[in-house]
């Protein structure tokens, strides 16, 4: 008997294919591999036994051949912003966030792409957690999934890959990820709607700009110097910030910087007027970030004025920028928050 197969784990093209030559091979008309296709990310199940329109031995026969991965819910947090944070659970027992945003016009769904993280960002909680492993495309896509099959009309019009872990670094799971989110067959959401979200890894931002779809890209930059970036921002010294913009001058889409402010770090006069220069060269939009806690704690936020006189200059330079408004910070949404704070209750094993 051959072992089980992960639908979700394929892109809606593979999986159709695979779908459609076992409806074949069992005698089953065709229109059933249309059925069965639909029920992984058009109108998603969390089992095959809920898909009603289905034969009921054809069900139990899906439940063999193709069991549907689900992941398990940790932690859930509801902010009185309406902002809402997951903690799930994976098969090996690692957990990853995702954050859930909405707005009057958007739910925008921060989801992870790797369960920790190897970078070290000094203001990072994720950084602090060191690597535990790439999670797998269907990992990443279920974070969306589950959000539907939670309440339907939760169902993002947004993604963000800015939860936990480096996306860049983590390209195969990711590429088919973007895959199923954006195709028709999959989760149907535009590519415009889509932002990957990276510290720089060039290789993967050569990738992605080779990929035919409008899929927006942020560089988290944190500061336009190569020397202070490197002293918060480890992966300068692989991937200096020359060899980036360089890249990010290739991406012929639009492009935001990600920019935490940080008291004395990279908050002066200076930093906008240089900050401004790099996104004036590449027409790049700007993302003011208050720093949130769990990274290191010897770094201070930029208080509110000063985070207003910094976007201020880079609008007197003539380049776009907002203030983004710190969401959930009555339950830990910023990314990793919540992961250390529940591996801090569970109780140690040696």
């Amino acid at each position: 008997m051959d072992a089980p197969r992960n639908l979700l784990d394929l892109t809606p093209a593979d999986a159709r294919a695979t779908i459609s030559a076992w409806v074949t091979a069992s005698g089953l008309p065709a229109y059933r591999a249309r059925q069965v296709e639909a029920r992984l990310w058009q109108r998603p199940v969390g089992a095959w036994t809920e898909a009603m329109e289905l034969p009921v031995l054809l069900r139990d026969q899906l439940e063999a051949a193709f069991p549907l991965a689900r992941l398990a819910t940790g932690a859930v947090q509801q902010s009185t912003d309406g902002t809402q944070k997951f903690l799930w659970e994976l098969a090996d027992g690692e957990k990853v966030e995702s954050v859930l945003i909405p707005t009057a016009s958007r739910r925008t769904l921060c989801i992870s792409s790797q369960a920790g993280c190897a970078l070290g960002c000094t203001f990072c909680a994720t950084g602090r957690m060191g690597f535990r492993r790439n999670l797998a495309a269907w990992e990443i896509v279920a974070q969306v999934r589950e959000i539907i099959l939670r309440n339907p009309d939760d169902k993002p019009t947004n993604i963000v890959f800015m939860g936990m872990g480096e996306p860049l670094l983590n390209w195969p799971a990711v590429d088919t990820a973007l895959t199923i989110l954006n195709a028709p067959e999959g989760l149907g959401i535009g590519a415009r709607h889509i932002t990957v979200s990276t510290v720089g890894i060039v290789p993967g931002m050569e990738r992605l700009a080779a990929r035919p779809e409008q899929f927006r890209l942020a560089i988290s930059l944190h500061s336009p110097r190569a020397d202070q970036r490197l002293a918060i921002m480890p992966i300068e010294k692989k991937y200096p910030l020359r060899e980036v913009l360089a890249a990010a001058a290739n991406f012929a889409r639009r492009i935001t910087f990600e920019y935490v402010l940080i008291a004395g770090r990279n908050d002066t006069d200076d930093d906008a007027a240089i900050l401004a220069s790099l996104a004036r060269k590449l027409g790049a939009h700007v993302n003011l970030l208050p720093l949130h806690p769990g990274g290191d704690p010897a770094l201070v936020p930029t208080d509110g004025r000063g985070i207003r006189s910094f976007r201020d200059r880079l609008l007197d330079h003539g380049v776009e920028a907002v203030v983004r408004r710190s969401r959930g910070l009555d339950i830990d949404a910023a990314c990793g928050q919540l992961h250390v704070k529940m591996a801090r209750r569970e109780p140690q094993v040696r």
